[in-house]
């Protein structure tokens, strides 16, 4: 009898196979095996991709608006000339803000307590163009305040004991030149700012001050240490790094953002892929309790095969009756995980806060992880690939136990019935 592939009947007595009891010699427990096992690892490759992807962007956008997109400097010196750079690395293509900066490194003293601060002394105007330090949630005081006074990263000013109104002391190695070597340099200045860029690491030793202040401080009377390079797209700077270098001139050089982080950002890709491998492993294994499962229907639907056969249905009917048991369940898993792992992306931040007041708090540790909660960003292609990868699976390998059910020999399936 020859009938259109996948006809009513066929999925009819799929679904029949499917819903049996094991006392009707069906398999409904390993069905709900399969079909959780499925679901929970397409969970858990979704959760994962989104919570990397999520962890990947937050550095993004937190080194890069910490930091300048691109960074010009002058090797073994400063920039005298800085304005007239200025001017010419403004004419690039997608540039959109070009100041200079004075850097340095200098303890940090309140309250007899101590601290390494990394010091960027930066025009007020310029730094109120930076988001990360003006629009972050956990910043408090007033900015505009920042020539009367300096601006702390929140970790520091935690790490110091001091807050909005107090006094700390800057010391630098940047004073008189005597025959015992370089003096220190003491000065003090009220807190009136304090910031955070939403990366522990920056945030423990970052300190600003004026550009005027900062230059007396360190010496640089004048001039600057480099000059800060921002752009319209983040992801440009790995390529204009070398026309924005060519155009400040006199022997000047640039590099980028990722040249900071590049050994972390190469560790992170290699960690995406890693994750994903063992995690696609996950989603081989619970397929295989398809393969199982089918196996056994195959097995206590003997003898139904046989009259089947001999009622007139071809192997290629069976063969699609079995596949559409073991491919149903692997596409109803797959549409649950991904369910389930879209709803974990999208409402991470109260399952976390949730988990944490269940565990009594402590669950994420900043200073360790260098960011304060755990970010998701669910993306369309980690989504698609995960659906591509356990549907590919489940429905190939439910192929091989369908083609033993469609040929399996009727007289042979009916001999002792």
């Amino acid at each position: 009898m020859s009938t259109r592939p996948f006809a009513k009947f066929e999925w009819m007595i799929a679904w029949r196979y499917i819903r049996a009891k094991r006392a009707e010699g069906g398999i409904s427990v390993m069905t709900w095996i399969s079909l959780i096992g499925v679901t929970l690892a397409v969970f858990a490759l979704i959760a994962t991709l989104a919570v990397r992807s999520g962890f990947r962007a937050e550095f993004v956008d937190t080194i890069a608006g910490a930091y300048a997109h691109v960074t010009v400097q002058q090797p073994g010196g400063t920039i005298a000339d800085f304005e007239a750079v200025a001017d010419r690395i403004r004419a690039v293509d997608h540039v959109t803000d070009v100041f200079p900066l004075v850097r340095g490194q200098a303890m940090a003293s309140a309250s007899g307590r101590l601290g390494l601060a990394d010091i960027y002394g930066i025009r007020l105007e310029d730094l109120k163009r930076s988001d990360a330090i003006v629009e972050s949630d956990r910043s408090y005081g007033n900015i505009d305040d920042l020539p009367n006074g300096i601006a702390l990263g929140s970790e520091l000013a935690a790490n110091l004991g001091v807050t909005i109104g107090d006094r700390i002391e800057i010391t630098t190695r940047a004073g008189a030149s005597t025959p015992m070597g370089q003096s220190t340099r003491r000065n003090a200045y009220d807190v009136v700012y304090i910031f955070s860029t939403g990366r522990y690491q920056i945030d423990e030793v970052r300190a600003y001050l004026p550009l005027d202040v900062a230059q007396f401080i360190f010496n640089r009377d004048g001039v600057a240490d480099e000059l800060a390079v921002q752009l319209d797209e983040v992801m440009l700077a790995e390529g204009l790094k070398q026309t924005i270098g060519e155009t400040a001139g006199d022997g000047k050089w640039a590099y980028s953002w990722e040249d900071r982080v590049r050994r972390y950002l190469r560790a992170l890709t290699i960690e995406d892929n890693v994750m994903f491998i063992i995690l696609s492993i996950l989603v081989l294994v619970a397929s295989m309790n398809i393969i199982s499962g089918l196996i056994m229907l195959v097995k206590n639907k003997g003898r139904d095969v046989g009259i089947l056969r001999t009622m007139g249905l071809t192997e290629g009917s069976i063969m699609r009756v079995f596949f559409i048991c073991g491919a149903g369940i692997g596409t109803i898993g797959t549409l649950c995980g991904v369910i389930l792992g879209c709803l974990f992306a999208i409402y991470i931040d109260t399952i976390f806060s949730f988990v944490n007041y269940v565990s009594g708090g402590g669950v994420w540790d900043p200073s360790i992880r260098g960011i304060y909660a755990i970010p998701a960003e669910l993306h369309l292609s980690d989504v698609l690939k995960s659906v591509s990868l356990s549907l590919g699976l489940s429905w190939i390998i439910t192929i091989f136990p369908a083609r033993r059910a469609a040929r399996m020999n009727p007289v042979e399936a009916l001999r002792y019935e």
